[in-house]
């Protein structure tokens, strides 16, 4: 018998529909059912590709025992964190303050019938005490036990909870402070403590990608390049982490695309699971990486996550798909362990070559089977082409084996990261079909999520749902620019300046600054959160400053420029004391700073992008380029003043609010480039 999940649309509540626990979605349903019975609530938060999500399923939501107790004892309420990731952060960092431990998934949270306010929680609880963890069933029988016996307890606790969630908002910055660069080095600093010298990456394992302090690091290193000493270490830090990811098992050598963490220093043996939101920056990241070194390994790992990207996750009608699960068969990682058996079978005479480059003739690395990671270099062309003959063969031959589950739920804040990844290597890589697969899934979000006048936050199976959050809006609006300058479509500009309006009507705090994560007219919730640290996601606040900055001065807004002013102000106390963990607003702050130099090219479809795509040869992140055709006529704002020029091309260059001269030759427009810092 199905519960309430089987006319879901998320694949994860789904996966939970055969359950013998009574699961609820999130809704009024469960609060009425919690409300009319007494019964606390329990929450469970997880999502498709979590395999750990999986474990507790199979020991204790599958277990008929196990669900009987929670049916008796709680209304059971299943969320998918990816749909729902303004409930996921509340409870998380409810979780983190009752517990006084890091969260993770599956969340379980303890929640009070009225009022939907947490009074216990974990993460993974196993069906039997082990590990120092207490056995499942015997912590239900004791959590309802307390909450039965000690109600007042649980009300005075929810109150307090409730003052410390108030508390956390930081304080505007006080009127006069100067916001001044101090933080950027300082987060520069704080990097190079934790960097690992050896192999790359900050901190100890588990070792995460970290896209956004990578990219603040070769922005450092960028900013600092017409110095007297230029910061080489910064680059030196930023260049060997992402050699060391594209060596590692963290990235797919067979099929390309990255998994979402290594768990040993190496970054040899990942956690399988591969997240869009980690492939669409990382493709950034490599791309601008290659134009930064020319190095060939930085053009080929952008290229084979951008290949996989298309061919596995680029669902039909132009968007892109969730995630890729960590377990197939029951088994994390089988679908990519090889044996040299097989592969020697496969490869014939290519054999040696290839186990000498990834480790075949050395010891087992994972439950006796070999996961592919560099550990000799490419010495001659020939090599080169008979490795990368091999790697087809290996993949055509994977292709045919169970294939880990795909969470096939289109997200738009995901998407977005996706738009931009594309968008970037299409133009630093020079391939147009990169950014033609951009520009499809920029017009699949605006035509099935953008519905009367409002913006959605999940796809899946013809139907969209659930109210966009503050990481929709922003991302999809830093996307957007950066597709406008690998190819312009005025819809694409008009599509942006619709964000950017709901932004402002919709989520900002203009009396305390910054960007709250839902909307005003979103669900009421216990709490609504403003958050600005990076998680494993780039901060919502920080990219809708930076990018609202970016537009304004496109548009000559104002409105959108005093918006970013606010955020960054009303961040700055947190931006302050702990620059590290506020790298978006950082490079937001930078731009407020330092503003971005803006190039519009008018002129022929053919002339116009051969100026910008020479522009963009070189890696300048501080630098936007625009190449608009001379019959695109009525544009919006400060770019209806940059006219086409009769039978000539015509560039503007500004930076933030100050323009030089037209010029009309390419030979002027490099010299004015190469006097910019980038």
């Amino acid at each position: 018998m199905s519960n309430r999940l089987c006319k879901e649309s998320s694949p994860y509540l789904q996966q939970h529909a055969d359950n013998p626990v009574d699961w609820y979605p999130w809704g009024d349903e469960a609060f009425e059912e919690a409300r009319s019975s007494g019964k606390p609530i329990l929450l469970s938060i997880g999502y498709s590709a979590c395999h750990w999500c999986h474990v507790m399923a199979h020991e204790s939501f599958e277990d008929e025992a196990i669900a009987a107790v929670m049916n008796r004892l709680f209304v059971n309420v299943k969320v998918d964190r990816e749909e729902r990731p303004d409930v996921d952060k509340i409870y998380q960092a409810a979780q983190q303050l009752l517990t006084q431990r890091s969260g993770g998934w599956p969340l379980t949270m303890f929640l009070d019938s009225d009022e939907q306010r947490p009074f216990f929680g974990g993460t993974y609880f196993p069906d039997k005490a082990r590990h120092g963890m207490p056995a499942f069933p015997d912590l239900l029988q004791k959590v309802a036990a307390y909450y039965s016996e000690q109600r007042e307890e649980v009300r005075t606790q929810s109150e307090r909870l409730l003052d410390v969630f108030r508390k956390l908002e930081p304080a505007a910055c006080a009127t006069g402070t100067v916001m001044n660069p101090a933080p950027l080095q300082q987060a520069r600093d704080s990097f190079a403590q934790s960097f690992d010298r050896e192999y790359g990456g900050f901190g100890s394992a588990p070792k995460f990608p970290h896209a956004t302090t990578i990219d603040r690091l070769l922005r450092h290193w960028r900013a600092s390049a017409h110095d007297a000493k230029p910061d080489i270490d910064a680059l030196f830090m930023a260049t060997l982490t992402l050699t060391r990811m594209a060596d590692g098992g963290l990235f797919d050598h067979v099929g390309g695309g990255f998994c979402r963490y290594s768990v040993d220093r190496y970054w040899q043996i990942p956690h399988f699971e591969k997240m869009l939101y980690d492939n669409g920056p990382l493709l950034a990241l490599y791309a601008q990486a290659a134009l930064v070194s020319g190095e060939q390994t930085f053009a080929d790992t952008a290229n084979a996550t951008a290949d996989w990207m298309l061919a596995d996750m680029q669902a039909g009608n132009g968007g892109f798909f969730s995630t890729r699960d960590a377990d197939s068969e029951g088994e994390e990682g089988l679908y990519y362990l090889w044996t040299p058996a097989q592969v020697e079978s496969l490869l014939g005479d290519d054999y040696a070559v290839f186990a000498q480059r990834f480790g075949l003739d050395q010891e087992a690395n994972f439950e006796g089977q070999w996961h592919l990671t560099v550990r000799n270099a490419i010495d001659n062309e020939d090599t080169h082409a008979a490795i990368e003959h091999a790697k087809k063969t290996l993949l055509a031959e994977r292709n045919t084996r169970i294939a880990p589950g795909r969470d096939e739920k289109q997200l738009t804040s995901w998407n977005a990261l996706a738009i931009r990844g594309l968008a970037i290597a299409g133009r630093s890589l020079g391939r147009p079909e990169l950014t033609a697969a951009a520009i499809q899934a920029a017009d699949f979000i605006k035509e099935n999520l953008l519905c009367d006048g409002r913006l959605l936050a999940s796809f899946k199976d013809g139907r969209a749902r659930f109210s966009a959050y503050l990481d929709d809006h922003a991302f999809m609006l830093d996307a957007l620019l950066e597709l406008a300058q690998s190819e312009w479509h005025k819809r694409h500009l008009d599509f942006a300046i619709d964000l950017a309006e709901l932004l402002l009507e919709h989520f900002e705090d203009r009396e305390n600054g910054a960007f709250y994560f839902t909307a005003d007219d979103h669900e009421a919730l216990m709490h609504r959160p403003k958050p600005l640290a990076d998680e494993a996601v780039p901060s919502g606040n920080g990219i809708a400053a930076f990018a609202l900055q970016r537009l304004g001065f496109l548009l000559g807004e104002s409105r959108y420029l005093l918006a970013a002013e606010r955020t960054l102000r009303g961040a700055w106390q947190a931006i302050d004391e702990y620059p590290h963990g506020h790298v978006s607003l950082l490079t937001a702050l930078e731009e407020y700073l330092e503003h971005p130099e803006i190039i519009v090219i008018r002129g022929t479809p053919e002339e116009s992008a051969r100026w910008r795509d020479s522009a963009a040869k070189l890696y300048a992140p501080g630098r936007l380029v625009f190449a608009i055709a001379d019959d695109d006529t009525d544009l919006p704002g400060a770019l209806a003043d940059r006219k086409a020029v009769e039978g000539d091309t015509v560039a503007y260059r500004c930076v933030g609010s100050h323009c030089d001269l037209p010029v009309t030759t390419w030979e002027a427009l490099a010299a004015q480039l190469s006097e910019a810092a980038g």
